[in-house]
């Protein structure tokens, strides 16, 4: 596999989350990476911190590790996600990568997902306003072959929504494994229905990266022809009873 350099001086991964981690535990296996992409501003940071908890909590027993990237520099963000994807081999070897991302760290995930160890890709309230344009449209073929989960709030005022639903809807013809959740009367940080976005992401990751098994809603939305699936809403207390 062909490797990136590092791309900018200061990139890295974060401390490890979940397996091999833990006061006096023993080395585990790792059977599965998932890579955090954090937004642009450290002052609007979303939902990824309890993400990162949540995973750590959910898939450590399973052998899941999480890093959060840690950008820096002025490359470009996809390529510190190849980079990370790269790192996570080099450390872990040949086990499954979810990229997850938020705000500008959603679309990286969505720009490097075809990165050949990623398996799946979390993309919560990306930056898609311009890039989304129908004159310029976002490319989706490197989708293909990967479990793609969007999460947006119908009331973000800085990332339009029925640009991530247009992104969707492209994504759903090269590849229907995609589905897209409206996270209603939400805006950018997603802060109103935090933990029902993190069940989700959670929800959906170990599902992708382990099982092959999603919550009943997941299941749904990824099997509903368009729009059905691509508007699919989050409901009220979601993760509080799941039934796999």
């Amino acid at each position: 596999m062909a490797q990136h350099a590092p791309p900018a001086r200061g990139v890295r991964l974060g401390r490890a989350a979940g397996a091999r981690t833990g006061s006096g535990s023993t080395e585990s296996t790792v059977n599965g990476v998932v890579l955090l992409l954090p937004g642009a501003s450290r002052f609007s940071p979303g939902p990824m911190r309890p993400l990162a908890r949540a995973l750590a909590r959910a898939g450590g027993a399973e052998g899941l590790v999480t890093h959060m990237v840690l950008h820096g520099g002025d490359s470009a963000r996809e390529e510190q996600a190849g980079w990370a994807a790269d790192e996570a081999v080099r450390r872990y070897g040949d086990v499954p990568v979810c990229l997850a991302g938020y705000d500008a760290g959603g679309l990286a995930a969505l720009r490097a997902a075809g990165h050949e160890a990623v398996n799946s890709v979390v993309v919560i309230a990306p930056c898609l306003t311009e890039a989304g344009r129908a004159d310029s449209p976002e490319p989706v073929k490197q989708l293909s072959g990967r479990q793609v989960l969007i999460v947006h709030g119908t009331d973000d005022a800085r990332s339009d929504p029925e640009a991530s639903f247009r992104l969707a809807a492209r994504a759903k013809k090269a590849n229907r494994s995609t589905c897209r959740f409206e996270v209603h009367s939400d805006g950018h940080g997603l802060r109103e229905h935090q933990p029902e976005v993190v069940a989700l992401a959670v929800d959906f990751i170990l599902g992708a990266v382990f099982s092959g098994r999603y919550s009943r809603p997941v299941t749904d939305a990824l099997a509903a022809p368009p729009p059905l699936g691509l508007r699919m809403p989050l409901a009220s207390g979601f993760g509080k009873s799941l039934r796999r």
